[in-house]
């Protein structure tokens, strides 16, 4: 393979969004007969030449006091990435420090940040 080539594959896959990494990883799973850690670890590697001590799993926290002005479109960011219900969702921002996500990729976890911190959340991410 050219290096042009493996250049032009990592900036493809640079430009996916976390929606259409999580399919790719499971199209590689099932062609390849591998585990998800096993087959995250390797284009993760591969793609971002990523440094072996830099973390691949991330844990969201979110960080406390929730400003009220910004209370109700946290609550609905935070329902956005975690699934959860209304009240389980206020129960959470209104009980930050809260962890939102306990480990999550590295993509995932940065997109999660996004969407809160858009919201007017203050987040953390700490690299397991």
């Amino acid at each position: 393979m050219s290096q042009q080539h493996l250049e032009d594959l990592v900036e493809k896959l640079s430009q996916l969004s976390v929606v259409d990494m999580a399919k790719l990883k499971e199209k590689l799973e099932s062609k390849w007969g591998v585990t998800a850690a096993v087959a995250s670890a390797a284009p993760v590697a591969a793609a971002a030449a990523a440094p072996a001590s830099e973390s691949t799993e991330f844990k969201v926290t979110l960080e406390g006091p929730i400003p009220d002005d910004k209370k109700i479109s946290i609550i609905k960011a935070v329902r956005e990435v975690t699934g959860l219900g209304l009240k389980e969702a206020k129960d959470m921002v209104e009980g930050a420090p809260k962890d939102i996500k306990a480990t999550a990729p590295k993509a995932e976890a940065e997109e999660i940040l996004k969407k809160l911190t858009a919201a007017g959340a203050k987040v953390k991410l700490v690299g397991l």
